[in-house]
C-alpha cells in the first residue's frame, strides 16, 4: 500500500503548486477565449476551449516532467517519453475528430471531441504516474461540462436541448433518422 501512495504522490521536477497553477491558468485563459467564441455563437465555445486548453497544458506538463523522471533517465533506457506524448495526442485527436459531425449547417460534437482529447491527457498522466494532475483534470472537466453547461443555458448562450443531449454525434444521427422517417417513400 505504501508503494501505491508513493506512486500517487511521486516527486516531480516542478513543484505541484506550480503545476496546478499552470493547469488552472490554462483553464482560465481557455475560458477567456471560449467566452468570446460563445458570445459570437460559434460551434466551439466556452467548455470546448477550456477542455482543449487544459488537455494541452497537461500534455506539456507530462512531457516536461517525463524527461526528468528518474526511471526514464538511465543509460539503459531507450525510450523518448515525448514520443509517447506525441503518439497519444495524435491518436486521440484522430478519434476525437470522428466525433465531430456537420449536420444541417451546424457543427456538433466539438465538446465531446475535446473531452476525449482531455481523457487522453488524463490517461497519459496516470500512465506516467502523475496522479494528482489526472485528478485535477478529471474534477475540472466535470465542473466544466456540468456546471458551465448549466451556466451556458442560464445565460441563454445555448438552448437547453443542446446541453441535455447525450452528445452531438448521436443527436445528429437521431436527427438524420427522424428526417428519414418524415420523408415520403
Amino acid at each position: 500500500m505504501n508503494e501505491i501512495f508513493a506512486d500517487i504522490f511521486a516527486d516531480t521536477h516542478t513543484p505541484y503548486p506550480i503545476l496546478f497553477a499552470r493547469l488552472f491558468g490554462a483553464v482560465l485563459f481557455g475560458a477567456f477565449i471560449g467566452i468570446e467564441r460563445e458570445r459570437r455563437q460559434r460551434p466551439a465555445g466556452l467548455r470546448t476551449h477550456i477542455l482543449v486548453s487544459l488537455a494541452s497544458a497537461i500534455f506539456a506538463v507530462v512531457a516536461i516532467e517525463s524527461v526528468h523522471m528518474k526511471s526514464l533517465s538511465g543509460p539503459e533506457v531507450r525510450i523518448d517519453p515525448i514520443r509517447v506524448v506525441e503518439a497519444v495526442t495524435a491518436g486521440v485527436a484522430f478519434l476525437a475528430a470522428g466525433m465531430i459531425v456537420f449536420s444541417k449547417g451546424e457543427v456538433k460534437g466539438l465538446t465531446t471531441g475535446a473531452g476525449m482529447w482531455l481523457a487522453g491527457a488524463v490517461g497519459l498522466s496516470v500512465g506516467f504516474g502523475f496522479w494528482l494532475i489526472a485528478v485535477f483534470a478529471a474534477v475540472t472537466s466535470l465542473v466544466v461540462l456540468f456546471v458551465l453547461g448549466r451556466l451556458e443555458v442560464a445565460l441563454q448562450w445555448k438552448a437547453p436541448e443542446d446541453f441535455n443531449a447525450t452528445d452531438g454525434a448521436s443527436r445528429a444521427g437521431d436527427d438524420a433518422l427522424q428526417e428519414q422517417a418524415r420523408t415520403p417513400k
